[in-house]
């Protein structure tokens, strides 16, 4: 078993995680304290995801949630797009690296229920 903060999506869920620290502070004070917490928050809870999904025999669990928790979070970045708060180039930004997250749980699964 690999330490988790050497997987791949580990390091990809990271890494979206501060770029929403970064540029929070850009939304207006209504969003930043909404759905910019929401999203720092289920980041947060993306890693602790990945983290339990390797430290446990029964990875499918977790592996799952983490995947619901993705599309939250593809979800909430269309929010702040629709309501202006984010430009198209950062929504694109975003959602592409999500859907990488996305892609490589996939993976992931599949790998585990095989």
């Amino acid at each position: 078993m690999a330490p988790y903060s050497n997987l791949p999506v580990y390091k990809a869920i990271y890494d979206l995680l501060l770029l929403v620290f970064k540029d929070s502070f850009n939304l207006q004070r209504e969003y930043r304290y909404t759905i910019g917490e929401k999203l720092k928050s289920e980041l947060t809870e993306l890693v602790m995801l990945v983290y339990r999904a390797n430290a446990t025999k029964e990875k499918n669990i977790f592996i799952q949630e983490a995947r619901e928790r993705v599309e939250l979070v593809k979800l909430n970045f269309r929010i702040l797009h629709d309501l202006k708060q984010i430009s198209l180039k950062q929504y694109v930004r975003y959602a592409e690296m999500a859907e990488g997250i996305s892609k490589q749980l996939a993976a992931w699964q599949k790998y585990v229920n095989s």
